[in-house]
């Protein structure tokens, strides 16, 4: 029986191999659980369960982390932060939402209420989970969404960037409504919605309701045939009260938009 290596050079050869292989964490991990493993009585293939189980999960948190660096939030806000006294209602369902079950089934999310009630946080919480399970997100308001297109399109290479966002499992559309669309603008977002109707999932905000739609694509045929699109296989949920930047300033609500620009 051949003489076993002494410990030095069994480490050495670990360090060699995890290089060779690109994991240089496994060698910490191979050193921390060295002693504990001979202490406990692990057998072989429990010690290198262990090992191969840290290397995974630092490289998914990793991962995790560049996904979300890369996706464009304009804070980091998650679901564990959020208010909940606030919008106890929709509590629940963004719980099953955090799931990801969404995702898989290339289903939509659309958050409505006035502004400062916590669509935008809500977004980035589900978009940064998501990342964190796996999925490339990106996300911009609605404006930087149609100005992103009509670059594209301008250069032609629409049919290039439709293609290549939908490599993303999930696009997240923050502030639809607060500005009004051109007809061209409003076809383009009315592509990039096709583009992702039952192949990857999208999360739209908007302080206005469904009805009030017409008016900021310019086109009740055109907001119409997007909204077909977005809610037929949505989760829908609308938040309730007062903006929370407006707390303890002695003011209770804020001019409605829709009520604004029906005056204009």
């Amino acid at each position: 029986m051949a003489a076993s290596k002494a410990p030095s050079e069994t480490v050495k050869q670990i360090h060699y191999l995890a290089a060779a292989l690109k994991t240089p964490r496994i060698t910490d991990a191979a050193e921390r659980l060295a002693d504990h493993a001979r202490d406990a009585g692990w057998t072989h293939e429990d010690y290198l369960a262990a090992v191969l189980e840290r290397e995974v999960a630092a490289r998914n948190a990793s991962g995790a982390e560049l996904r979300i660096r890369g996706a464009g939030f304009p804070a980091r806000k998650t679901l564990e932060d959020f208010d909940w006294d606030a919008q106890p209602a929709v509590r629940q369902q963004i719980a099953a939402l955090a799931s990801g079950a969404f995702l898989t089934e290339g289903r939509n999310v659309v958050l409505l209420g006035p502004p400062g009630t916590g669509k935008t946080h809500l977004a980035t919480g589900l978009g940064i989970t998501a990342a964190r399970h796996g999925h490339r997100v990106l996300f911009a308001t609605a404006t930087d969404w149609v100005a992103r297109l009509q670059e594209a399109h301008r250069v032609g290479r629409l049919p290039h960037e439709l293609a290549k966002l939908r490599r993303y499992g999930l696009i997240i559309v923050d502030e639809v409504g607060y500005l009004p669309f051109e007809q061209d603008a409003a076809n383009l977002f009315f592509q990039l919605v096709s583009s992702r109707y039952e192949h990857a999932s999208l999360i739209l905000t908007s302080n206005l309701p469904f009805s009030g739609w017409g008016g900021v694509f310019g086109d009740q045929v055109v907001a119409a045939a997007m909204i077909d699109r977005i809610v037929h296989h949505a989760d829908v949920l609308s938040l309730k009260g007062a903006s929370y930047r407006l707390r303890d300033r002695g003011i209770d609500t804020l001019p409605s938009i829709r009520a604004e620009q029906d005056q204009g």
